[in-house]
């Protein structure tokens, strides 16, 4: 496929107002789409009983849906590129609502994994649409900004169901509760539909369909780059911890393992949120002034995260209280830094394969997920449940993850480098210079 499509650069007079309300329902969009995400890993142990399913199973659950999520991304991608934002956003939205009134309504076991396939194929073509209106919509120079703000703004989807979702799941009940999340994907289909423009008057999209050999053409080409691959890796290292803690099981941890209350864990969820939207501009700025040097950021935020778990995973018993604090926050660090991922795809794939570029990056976290969510569940089946022992032993299935993820960053960050002909200063020559030119 090939599209024609006119982008604003630093020139371009775009009006402020309209392209904050297009971001703004973008954002609702996706934060709509992390509440359908998450909701099931906050009802985790209530599922258990309402299927009558054991560890394994619940946690199938969840793979099912990220393996759907993480196999759409290209398609999803692909689609994007040829027929926009506005048409994806408003599709996802409907078909995870319905999904989610699904779920609302059925007992059936075979029904409700169906129904979180959806939520995966729905959810797939949200974030990656949202983020292609921001360079549409804004000047260069706000894009990483405004780029890890879409990303914060959306996990507030997160705190909905940590907090009200999960009050609605107590109270009501489970097809209350799931039955408001769908009314809430209902009105997020229709805003989508009035509101969303993909770009501004003037800068239109112009698609022209191709065959599948094209396309496949463009896929390998937009892999090859290594620019492309380098956000993978940046995705895959910083977003899967967080992630896999969030969407399933950091609730039965904190409450099974480490003896919090519910409302202790709900707040820790929280936390995870709170953490992610103060480190989220810090890093968007650093991101934009510093934008060959993001790799080092990328790979503190692993090796921090890698040395929060092992600070509590070497207890011989749960962790103080403020241990954990100290470890969502380091963990949710990972968020908004794996939005550096979309820089790179961004930095170096054409405006027309952005979609294709941006799901390919999209994949690496999610798959890394999937792959802990499910080994984890394994673990803890084998290991008889629920126990302390059980998680610990569990949770060391991320550390090959951040090995891997770190080994592609450092070898994908060099072959982009030589791409660009880029040869970096010291670190310290650079501060040097800028003292200088301050004085």
């Amino acid at each position: 496929m090939n599209s024609v499509e006119a982008s604003p650069d630093s020139t371009t007079t775009i009006p402020s107002k309209r392209a904050w309300i297009v971001w703004g329902v973008g954002v609702f969009a996706y934060l709509v789409a992390v509440l359908h995400r998450t909701s099931f890993g906050v009802s985790g142990l209530v599922a258990t009983e309402r299927f009558s399913i054991p560890a394994s199973v619940l946690s199938s659950f969840v793979v099912l849906q990220l393996v759907v999520y993480a196999g759409m991304q290209i398609p999803s991608g692909v689609l994007l590129d040829r027929f926009g934002s506005r048409r994806m956003i408003a599709t996802g939205a409907l078909v995870m609502a319905a999904a989610q009134l699904t779920l609302a309504l059925t007992e059936s076991l075979p029904v409700a994994i169906a129904a979180r396939v959806f939520v995966g194929v729905g959810d797939a073509m949200t974030f990656i649409s949202v983020l292609r209106l921001v360079p549409q919509w804004f000047e260069p120079r706000r894009v990483p900004v405004v780029t890890q703000l879409t990303g914060l703004c959306g996990q507030f989807g997160q705190i909905l169901s940590a907090l009200p979702f999960l009050l609605l799941l107590s109270g009501p009940g489970w097809s209350f509760a799931y039955g408001s999340a769908a009314a809430i994907g209902v009105l997020s289909f229709v805003l989508a539909l009035t509101v969303i423009r993909n770009s501004p008057p003037g800068h239109e999209v112009v698609a022209v369909p191709a065959g599948l050999k094209e396309v496949g053409r463009q896929i390998r080409t937009v892999w090859k780059r290594p620019g492309t691959r380098l956000g993978f890796f940046t995705h895959m290292g910083t977003q899967f911890s967080v992630t896999s803690f969030a969407l399933l099981w950091g609730v039965p941890y904190l409450r099974s393992a480490q003896g919090l209350s519910a409302s202790e864990a709900g707040s820790l969820l929280t936390l995870v949120v709170i953490s992610a939207v103060v480190a989220g501009p810090i890093i968007g700025i650093l991101s934009g002034r510093f934008p060959m040097r993001r790799s080092y950021l990328v790979l503190a935020i692993m090796i921090s995260n890698a040395a929060g778990w092992t600070a509590v995973l070497v207890l011989p018993g749960p962790a103080p209280l403020w241990l954990l604090v100290l470890l969502v926050v380091v963990i949710s660090v990972g968020g908004p830094g794996s939005m550096i991922g979309f820089d790179y795809a961004r930095m170096f794939n054409p405006i027309t394969s952005i979609g294709t570029a941006q799901g390919m990056v999209n994949i690496g976290g999610f798959l890394a997920s999937l792959l802990v969510i499910q080994a984890i569940g394994l673990i803890l089946d084998a290991s008889g449940g629920y126990t302390f022992d059980g998680f610990r032993m569990a949770w060391l299935v991320q550390y090959p993850i951040w090995i891997l993820a770190i080994t592609g960053v450092l070898v994908t960050r060099g072959k982009a480098r030589r791409e660009m002909g880029v040869v970096l200063r010291p670190v310290r020559q650079v501060w040097r210079e800028r003292g200088a030119r301050n004085k």
